[in-house]
């Protein structure tokens, strides 16, 4: 996949309300927006081998990264090397990232 098409993507519904498109990938980098209603919460949680850097492009977010935590809005981000705890909350509805991994998120493909 050369080209992403956003208007031709449709979101895939995950819960809680969040969404998400794969923008495309490499064997060693990947691109994902994640679209959040206001109050949708990304639970905490850290990767065994997924670097992740997210960074906001639409509304605002408040973030938790090893225990601090911040409010990002856009134009900000996040860096969340593997084995580090990291979270957000949508302050806004239709906040947006995007996030990239390295290396892909195999199981984002399937």
């Amino acid at each position: 996949m050369k080209f992403f098409n956003n208007a031709e993507t449709p979101w895939n519904e995950l819960e809680d309300g969040i969404r998400r498109k794969v923008v495309g990938h490499t064997p060693q980098l990947m691109s994902v927006i994640m679209e959040f209603d206001k109050g949708a919460v990304g639970t905490p949680h850290s990767h065994e081998i997924h670097d992740q850097i997210a960074y906001v492009i639409a509304g605002s977010f408040e973030a938790i990264i090893d225990g601090k935590v911040r409010i990002l809005k856009v134009g900000d981000a996040f860096i969340a090397p593997h084995h580090t705890s990291h979270g957000v909350t949508a302050l806004e509805e239709k906040s947006m990232l995007l996030d990239q991994f390295s290396p892909i998120r195999e199981d984002y493909l399937t």
